[in-house]
């Protein structure tokens, strides 16, 4: 299948080399930034664009695009191109930006990972979620989904939105608590890689366990001595202060 790679961030810089490792024909590559285009283009021996016109026929469009970005767009990646099959991989925009792109072939192929450049993923072990206009791209597209990863499952607009919240909490915020950590513990000079075991068995209890289970803490204990030695010590950082009693009090609302 021959397959036009509409953006060149994070997420096309795994999909694409994936997709040309699995025999697919790469038309071209496409970033605003030619610079970017030209750095996937030359790991999946296609073309650099970084004008949407100039993009080559291809069977299928995978579009790799910020929402803003795509929902903007879809209607200059559609234009002159009606026949092809129109994907996005994005978790929060419905599908049918493509139809109000005048799209008559289209459908979403969402991948649930975090993506960086230069990290080679494990794609056995990525959960896939499809959805398709009908049941003829909803087949293509799976087929093209399989390609990436064993584990693909149609998912409707809706339920693929609430997916996407769902890792934003468990990815995103997740993260951003390590960063809060990495800050608190510089102020006194002790490096972040001290919490990695503890990251990983956190990580790995939630394997074989319930989260709500597997919560451990002064918040969950109901042990509000300590949770107000904490909030003591955060005094100086209102905005830590505040994130911890939200989190604290969410986990157990005794803390109220």
């Amino acid at each position: 299948m021959k397959i036009a790679l509409v953006g060149a961030g994070r997420v096309a810089s795994c999909m694409g080399p994936r997709l040309k490792e699995a025999g697919h024909i790469i038309a071209g590559v496409y970033s605003r930034t030619l610079r970017n285009a030209e750095e996937l283009a030359g790991k999946v021996d296609a073309p650099a664009f970084d004008k949407l016109e100039q993009l080559p026929e291809a069977d299928v469009y995978l579009t790799m695009l910020s929402d803003d970005a795509l929902i903007q767009l879809a209607p200059v990646i559609v234009k002159g191109r009606e026949k092809a099959l129109f994907i996005h991989t994005a978790g929060s925009v419905p599908m049918d930006v493509w139809k109000e792109a005048s799209a008559t072939r289209y459908g979403v192929l969402y991948a649930m990972q975090t993506f960086s450049k230069g990290v080679k993923l494990d794609w056995a072990q990525v959960p896939v979620f499809i959805e398709g206009c009908s049941d003829v791209e909803l087949e293509a597209i799976r087929r093209l989904a399989l390609d990436l990863s064993p584990d693909v499952t149609p998912l409707s607009s809706k339920g693929r939105k609430k997916l996407h919240i769902a890792a934003v909490f468990a990815c995103n915020f997740t993260n951003h608590m390590y960063a809060i950590s990495e800050q608190l513990l510089a102020e006194e000079g002790i490096p972040f890689s001290v919490m990695l075991p503890l990251v990983r068995e956190t990580a790995r209890k939630v394997e074989n366990l319930s989260p709500l289970k597997a919560q451990t803490g002064p918040a969950v204990r109901g042990d509000r001595k300590v949770v107000n030695e904490h909030l003591d010590l955060l005094k100086d950082n209102p905005e830590y202060a505040g994130i911890y009693r939200l989190i604290s009090t969410d986990i157990n609302k005794e803390l109220k």
